[in-house]
Parts: structure tokens; sequence; C-alpha cells
């Protein structure tokens, strides 16, 4: 008779935490786009809150799929969409710090004299950055739905679901 497994293993702390950072960094880059069209501070200044918060959301996704690796490296067919998907989401994650870095900066009064140089490589990186992590996500959706990582596959008859 097989077991339930226990819900909370290591690979699934990763898809627990990946989906916030995702959200936020994509709002944060369409938020930064936004404030060049409509000049309100508003628009500008929640992205740039959006995108470092989204920058640490991302170093702990990169730490839980760091941890999930281990296991899931050994269920998988196609061993190398995993390592594209870690590599990408390496990228993303030093392109948002970067990103993070410089509006951490400039909120302390560096950069004053190239503030519109500034706004131009934050709006080109968060794009960039985004359409990475697009794509990164839709590598972790491939793991997942056609490779079956971290999902516990019931056996026919479902026994292990009755008391």
């Amino acid at each position: 008779m097989n077991e339930l497994p226990e819900f909370w293993r290591t690979e699934i702390w990763h898809p627990l935490f990946v989906h916030f950072p995702l959200a936020v960094l994509i709002l944060g880059s369409l938020f930064i786009v936004i404030s060049t069209i409509i000049k309100k501070n508003f628009w500008e200044d929640m992205s740039k809150i959006l995108l470092v918060i989204g920058t640490f959301g991302i170093w702990i996704v990169i730490y839980t799929g760091n941890l999930a690796d281990s296991v899931v490296s050994r269920q998988i067919c196609d061993p190398t969409v995993l390592k594209t998907h870690e590599i990408n989401a390496n990228i993303v994650g030093w392109i948002f710090s970067i990103v993070s870095t410089i509006i951490i900066f400039e909120y302390f009064g560096f950069f004053k004299k190239i503030k519109n140089l500034l706004k131009i490589i934050l709006i080109v990186l968060s794009i960039m950055g985004s359409g990475i992590l697009i794509y990164t996500g839709h590598l972790g959706a491939t793991l997942v739905y056609q490779q079956a990582a971290a999902v516990h596959i019931p056996s026919e008859d479902c026994n292990e679901f009755t008391d």
C-alpha cells in the first residue's frame, strides 16, 4: 500500500515562495514604464518599492530552488531544462540586484547629475529582467507540468487517500 507523502517536503518550499516575487517584480517593471508615460511620483515611487522588495524575494526563491534541486533533479527526465531554469533564475536575481542597488544609492542622494540616464537604465534592466523572469517561469512550469517535478503522482487506484 502506498502512503501519501508529507506535504511540507523540501521541494515544496520553492513553489510556495516563487509566485510573490515574480508578480512583484513584473508589476514593479510595469510601473516604472508607466511612470515615464504618466509623470506622477506615485508610479515611480511604487515601482522602486516593488522592485526592491521583489529583489529580496527572488533571492529567497533562488535559495529554496537550490534546496529543491537535490530532490527534483533525480525525478525528472530532462535535466537540461532544470539547469537552464536555474541559470536564468540567477541572471534574473543579479539583474534585479543591480536595479535595486541603483534605486537604493539614488534614494541616498547619489547619481543626482545623471538621474535621467539612470531612469533609462532602470527601465531597460527591468524590462530585460522581466522578460527573462517570464521565460524562467515558463521553464519552471515545464518542469512541473511536463516532467512532474516535485509532484506526487498517486497510484492508479488512489488507495493512499483512503484511511
